[in-house]
């Protein structure tokens, strides 16, 4: 008898994570104003941007879509694996991932995601290399390189981990 109860109670705390996907909603819309004030800044000064600024300004915008991207990626597959499931009504409207998401593929989006968020920074830099001290340079790139590796590990202890659940 104890024991059901506490099962159920360990079972309903899952409800707990429902706030925390919420609250990341409004991460998302933070980036969201901040991605419309890069582009309305860079457009207003268009015509006297060089181009590799132009470069700079757009990798920035393509950074700010990728972070939110993974934003939803967690929040709908987070809530979905955790939580309960997403009923989004009609099949059009819910994206064609979302159930086939599972926790271990989940980390493997968000640590390749990173790796792409982490390739346009050090980009940002190197357009801007004679602006950055070398030793920093080399930081970032070992720091973008352990992200690689990182993710690439991850890859490799997924596929060895679920191989035999895989081939059945």
């Amino acid at each position: 008898m104890l024991e059901r109860g506490i099962e159920k109670l360990l079972f309903a705390c899952r409800w707990l994570l429902a706030p925390m996907y919420l609250g990341l909603s409004l991460a998302l819309l933070s980036l969201t104003v901040k991605f419309f004030q890069e582009a309305v800044h860079s457009l207003t000064r268009i015509l006297e941007l060089a181009e590799t600024d132009l470069v700079l300004s757009v990798l920035s915008l393509i950074d700010l879509a990728l972070v939110g991207s993974l934003i939803v990626m967690v929040m709908l597959a987070g809530y979905e694996n955790f939580v309960s499931k997403i009923d989004a009504g009609t099949e059009q409207e819910t994206p064609e991932w979302l159930g086939k998401l599972d926790s271990g593929t989940l980390k493997l989006k968000v640590a390749a995601s990173i790796v792409a968020i982490s390739s346009i920074h050090l980009l940002r830099i190197f357009m801007n290399a004679s602006d950055t001290p070398n030793d920093k340079i080399l930081w970032y790139v070992v720091l973008h390189l352990t992200f690689v590796v990182s993710a690439v590990l991850l890859g490799v202890l997924d596929r060895i981990a679920f191989s035999a659940h895989r081939d059945s």
